[in-house]
């Protein structure tokens, strides 16, 4: 699945009526998070799971759906994540995962991975492995939508996710080195913060030396925006970092990481 190159609309109301239509029918991926947004997922999910021939589903997920005192799109993904996940386990289900996870609708692509997130019979390295697929994703949604799903794990298992990670910031997909520094980030966007590294950040160094000197700028402002996190509870670590590397590495990749590591406290 190649994400689409289309800018996308800048208002859910530009939207036109018939590319509306589908993306509501899982047809066409998002090309924005605007039309992310404008999705109606009941449509979306109906649609899917008609196509999967798994209508039996659609009423209990509706009904977690509609049982959300905070409505947010991140919490209704991963509400009917884990409702299909309890259908699809209830009923011995081998079939359903699959299928949404090589949809052409970016969101279902979403689900899958609240599928993987908050399956009860994974250990740390087995839901980790199986986000690996997500977190390669080509579309910038099912990617974020990856390392939120198992940020809670990572949280929870933290030195050895780091370890497990760690090798992955080695990998030749750029979208996968990127998922290793935005799935620990201290702080991170709408999602819990991780104490631990916003207290000790160089638990992860073996993760964060792979990477600063890295080829692709995706990976860079991760990894900039890592370090800036950090920078906010732990600024001399930050600094340190930062100056030693300067030193150890004279490329513009690394000066671009520095820069944007040190965006808001300086380097004196």
């Amino acid at each position: 699945m190649n994400q689409t190159k289309r800018k996308g609309s800048k208002t859910i109301a530009g939207i036109p009526p018939a590319l509306l239509q589908q993306l509501n029918k899982g047809e066409i991926e998002t090309a924005n998070l605007v039309e992310w947004l404008a999705i109606d997922m009941a449509v979306l999910l109906e649609t899917v799971l008609q196509q999967a021939d798994r209508l039996a589903y659609l009423a209990p997920t509706l009904q977690a759906v509609a049982a959300l005192k905070k409505p947010t799109i991140t919490a209704k993904n991963a509400a009917i994540g884990q409702q299909l996940l309890l259908q699809a386990m209830e009923a011995n289900d081998q079939v359903l995962f699959p299928f949404l996870s090589s949809h052409t609708a970016d969101m279902a692509r979403c689900w899958a991975t609240y599928m993987v997130g908050l399956h009860p019979n994974y250990n740390p390295e087995e839901q980790l492995n199986a986000i690996q697929p997500f977190a390669a994703d080509t579309h910038f949604g099912v990617r974020e939508t990856a390392w939120m799903a198992v940020r809670p794990t990572i949280i929870a298992n933290l030195e050895l996710s780091l370890a497990i990670l760690t090798p992955w910031t080695l990998d030749a997909d750029e979208n996968i080195r990127r998922f290793a520094t935005e799935s620990t980030r201290p702080r991170g966007v709408w999602c819990a913060h991780i104490e631990t590294l916003k207290t000790t950040p160089e638990l992860a160094l073996p993760l964060l030396e792979n990477m600063r000197n890295d080829s692709a700028k995706y990976v860079q402002d991760s990894v900039g925006n890592w370090l800036n996190d950090a920078s906010k509870t732990q600024p001399d670590f930050v600094r340190n970092l930062c100056a030693r590397w300067l030193k150890e590495s004279n490329t513009k990749a690394t000066a671009y990481i520095v820069k944007k590591a040190l965006r808001t406290i300086g380097g004196e």
